[in-house]
């Protein structure tokens, strides 16, 4: 793609690498990368920085972008999480070619370096415990002070250090830390850990190693090795750009352009990954796949698709400050490309049983019913009509409000593709007194939906034949919290006190029209009048069909019957 490219709107780093280009810097390269940490699934956060690192890459010429696993932490990595990642970033329609790498393959050459520190006298081995060191520290507003072990000579931290790899030295028992500045304003710069003991098996390198570089003391130089010219990060770095700027001046190596940029929040949505990692642990969803999570994997599952979620990325832009996007917006853009995308069919919910008391005993017919109306070339299919029909319970009112202009007694409507027909008689459950069955008749000259008498009615209703319906499993899902901000609690409270209990709603009697047998896991449909649904990829099968709500139509008389009980 070309820097010419019209369609899209430039942002603050966009402008930024297009002065370098400009200018000749990087000699005219062009080099990100997305260096997600194996420790969780991505979610939608995470696909900003894939659209934007993967995207300015192709936006230019001869432009690069590496997948990179900062894989630092062997107590939370797992081989699960690199895998789902670079299906997630796949899946997204972004390619690394044959750049993939991991911080691991660095560890020898960050070995090498931190020597290199500890030789210039730039670094030192400390036996302060995580505890003191975090008391040693200071805060904003006080210096820290030195740790004891500060001024102890080359030769002995380069022994301590040495020890510290051949693993005689137990987990936290001692650290090698940067000698900057105890009394830097930013706090970073107070003698960071740059290595850490811990006895654990990585899950690439296995037992090689028993200590590890913490990801600050990796990022930069992770950088450097690659070659990347510009460094896109999220905003929450900007106070660690002056420690990755220090190590690289103090090895004297190659030396990326850092770039911050607004991380993504969503309404109704948490982002941490270690709370969507407690929601998965304690069983609030089924996974990191669950349609409710705003993991990639969990949006694709409900019925995403990687277009949508790229539009979504497009729209919000490049901002330098943190803010909320309203989720309506995600949503939004589903549905503008699912509106182009999805195959139109008929689907009930929740069946009332209809029968037309005129139509021919044992007869049936065909009718022809459009794909999609946005999109000609995906032409028709037929449609099976017979004498017994399921409608939805909603679209029968006894006693209509006003402003109701669906099916009731005396009332003729007319059925998608079909006939005109009128109710003439309700049946009700003798016990209940619920209506069960619906008897009408039907007009045989309105065929196709329209009256030679050129009568009117109000309202289009879809509609399944029972003999041909396939039964099928609906889950209807809404927003995992019933709050706009679900971090925003009480004192006492966390994150899960506001988990909306009504997040997912199970139908299990479903009938939908026999067109969708064998529909392929992830096909995504407009179910007319009521949402896009997508074929569950975990619980559907030919024996029994599961889909999953993506995203609601809008209900016009939902809003009309929510402004009339507001009012009584």
């Amino acid at each position: 793609m070309s820097t010419n490219d019209s369609t899209r709107s430039s942002d603050f780093i966009r402008d930024i690498v297009a002065e370098d280009q400009r200018t000749g810097n990087w000699d005219g390269r062009v080099h990100t990368r997305f260096p997600p940490e194996p420790n969780g699934y991505l979610h939608i956060g995470h696909a900003k920085s894939i659209c934007l690192n993967f995207g300015i890459a192709e936006e230019h010429e001869g432009g690069l972008c590496n997948l990179r696993f900062d894989d630092t932490n062997p107590l939370k990595e797992e081989q699960e999480y690199i895998d789902a990642i670079k299906e997630d970033v796949r899946w997204l329609g972004f390619d690394w070619e044959d750049r993939e790498y991991f911080a691991s393959d660095y560890f020898d050459q960050l070995c090498a370096w931190a020597v290199q520190l500890i030789q210039a006298g730039k670094a030192y081995v400390c036996d302060l415990d995580a505890d003191q060191i975090r008391e040693y520290r200071g805060t904003l507003t006080k210096p820290g002070k030195d740790s004891p072990d500060r001024n102890r000579s080359v030769e002995e931290n380069l022994v301590l250090f040495e020890r510290m790899r051949a693993g005689e030295c137990p987990d936290g028992s001692r650290t090698l830390r940067a000698k900057i500045d105890m009394a830097h304003p930013n706090l970073n710069m107070r003698d960071p850990v740059m290595y850490r003991i811990l006895h654990a098996a990585h899950p690439r390198t296995g037992n090689k190693w028993c200590i590890y570089p913490t990801y600050d003391f990796t990022h930069g130089q992770s950088d450097s090795i690659e070659r990347i010219t510009h460094s896109i990060c999220t905003l929450e770095f900007e106070n660690h750009r002056p420690l990755y700027d220090w190590y690289l001046d103090a090895l004297e190596v190659y030396h990326s352009r850092q770039i911050e940029f607004a991380r993504l929040n969503l309404t109704y949505t948490v982002m941490s990954k270690r709370k969507l990692l407690t929601l998965v642990r304690e069983g609030y969803v089924s996974g990191w796949d669950d349609p409710r999570m705003p993991t990639i994997c969990g949006l694709r599952r409900r019925g995403y698709t990687p277009e949508a979620i790229r539009s979504f990325c497009e729209r919000i832009g490049v901002a330098k400050f943190n803010s909320t996007i309203d989720i309506a917006l995600l949503e939004h853009s589903l549905r503008e490309d699912l509106n182009q995308r999805a195959p139109r069919v008929m689907a009930v919910l929740r069946p009332l049983k209809v029968v037309i008391d005129n139509y021919p005993k044992g007869q049936e017919e065909e009718l022809d019913a459009v794909n999609n109306p946005e999109d000609p070339g995906m032409g028709t299919r037929k449609v099976p009509f017979s004498r017994v029909l399921y409608i939805e319970q909603d679209d029968f009112r006894e006693d209509p409000p006003k402003k109701y202009y669906r099916l009731a007694p005396g009332r003729e409507v007319r059925l998608r593709y079909a006939y005109f027909i009128k109710c003439v008689e309700a049946v009700k459950d003798e016990t209940t007194g619920e209506v069960v069955e619906l008897h009408c008749t039907y007009d045989p000259e309105t065929r196709g939906g329209g009256a030679p008498d050129g009568r009117k009615v109000k309202a289009t209703l879809h509609w399944v034949s029972a003999a041909h319906a396939l039964q099928a499993e609906v889950r209807l899902y809404d927003h995992l919290f019933a709050k706009e901000y679900p971090e925003a609690v009480d004192e006492g409270s966390d994150f899960r006190a506001n988990l909306n209990p009504n997040s997912l709603h199970t139908l299990t009697s479903c009938r939908v029209e026999p067109s969708l047998a064998g529909a392929p896991a992830e096909s995504r449909y407009q179910f007319e009048r009521q949402g896009y649904f997508c074929v569950d990829s975990a619980g559907s099968s030919d024996a029994k069909l599961v889909f999953n709500r993506t995203v609601s139509l809008r209900d016009t008389w939902a809003k009309i019957e929510k402004t009339q009980n507001s009012g009584q």
